[in-house]
């Protein structure tokens, strides 16, 4: 069967004009491939594409190019001046003094006698629970409090429950590198003494923010709400802002703004922090690592108010033996505090606290016991690694 051929078309030219010699598309019948081209080859060359439209743009975007390119422009160019700079993370405002806090005694220090009984049942992932019994405390009268820890990698669950049927919880749940919520409760039968507490951390390369909200309500929207944002300006030096906004009834609310300094030495061996509030009321430390088994730490509260004007003092050390820890403080309200630590062996601890107020001719001791077991493991075989919980 022969294949079918069409007659030319013919094609009216100007008079005196030479019409083009034939190319073969006159032979080509509807439908039929082109013979000019190839079928298997793209269309247009190799790294190029055909632009869709050259006028403007009809999208809502390109009508606010013009405004955000700037801004787009500006906010890449801060990004490559921070990453030239090489800037650390700050830390939160949360843990600002943190390492002062490690050195002192104030949250060490007790007074009567307690015992820990601690049994480790995993290690990844973390599950352990404790029996605390205290007694003899000028402070509190004896209780006994039972507590339950479970941790991974993305999870931290803790909570407690004394004799007095007063429970507390805490749960961490990390989502994404650098995002953290948090939640914390206490519920109690004493009045004003129940509480809920929410809160997000961001960590960032070289900045961190949080946000908190403590006994929030949906319905009137009363409660605390604090937001912060540390941000590294050099590698030594951070500089952050916090908001505290106070609703505690529809018909009253106030609002503070504090600001935030935190100086760090180029070998991280010594930190200085500054926190100013607008209430007139100012906080500042110092920690110093002088070697590895000794660091020091002073602390300076002011409070400058018209009808309040007053300040204190503390200056810590910390001694770290290889099986042992001592902590030494003393204030310039003439207070003189230590807290022993130390590990007879990996499964039993003794711990002793002691203050003595000499401007009011007063003193405490405490002492401390605790006793942590866990299930029976293969000597030869390694430990497991324990996770990394969202803290």
């Amino acid at each position: 069967m022969s294949a079918q051929v069409y007659p030319p078309q013919a094609t009216a030219y100007p008079p005196g004009t030479q019409p083009p010699s034939p190319s073969g598309a006159e032979h080509v019948g509807p439908g039929a491939p082109s013979p000019f081209l190839d079928e298997k080859r793209a269309a247009y060359p190799s790294g190029l594409t055909p632009s869709i439209s050259a006028g403007p743009s009809n999208s809502i975007y390109g009508f606010f190019a013009p405004i955000v390119a700037p801004i787009n422009n500006a906010l890449a160019s801060i990004q490559d001046i921070r990453t030239r700079l090489e800037l650390s993370n700050p830390g939160t405002v949360e843990h600002l003094q943190r390492e002062v806090k490690g050195v002192h005694t104030t949250n060490f220090l007790f007074d009567g006698a307690r015992a820990d009984l601690t049994k480790a049942i995993s290690i990844n992932p973390i599950f352990q629970v404790t029996h605390a019994f205290s007694m003899g405390s000028q402070a509190s009268p004896s209780s006994y409090n039972f507590g339950a820890v479970y941790g991974d990698n993305k999870n931290f669950f803790q909570a407690g429950l004394d004799d007095g049927l007063n429970a507390t919880m805490r749960a961490n749940r990390g989502w994404v590198a650098g995002h953290t919520t948090k939640v914390q409760a206490q519920l109690t039968a004493t009045p004003g003494q129940s509480f809920v507490q929410v809160e997000h951390d961001y960590q960032g390369t070289d900045h961190s923010a949080n946000l908190k909200a403590l006994n929030p309500s949906p319905t009137d929207l009363t409660g605390i709400y604090i937001v912060n944002y540390l941000q590294s300006l050099t590698r030594n030096f951070a500089f952050g802002v916090e908001t505290v906004y106070q609703r505690p009834s529809a018909d009253m609310e106030e609002a503070s703004t504090g600001y935030i300094a935190k100086l760090t030495g180029d070998k991280k061996d010594w930190i200085a922090t500054a926190q100013v509030q607008p209430q007139g009321v100012a906080q500042c430390t110092y920690y110093h690592r002088l070697s590895e088994q000794v660091d020091v730490a002073a602390d300076l509260q002011m409070i400058t108010m018209a009808q309040k004007r007053e300040a204190a003092a503390t200056l810590g050390a910390r001694y770290n033996f290889r099986m042992a820890t001592l902590r030494a403080q003393i204030d310039s309200a003439g207070k003189l505090s230590s807290v022993y630590e130390t590990r007879l062996s990996p499964a039993f601890g003794l711990t002793f606290a002691g203050e003595i107020d000499h401007l009011q001719g007063a003193a405490k001791f405490g002492f401390g016991v605790s006793i942590e077991s866990g299930n029976e493991m293969d000597p030869n075989a390694p430990p497991p690694s324990p996770p990394s919980v969202p803290m």
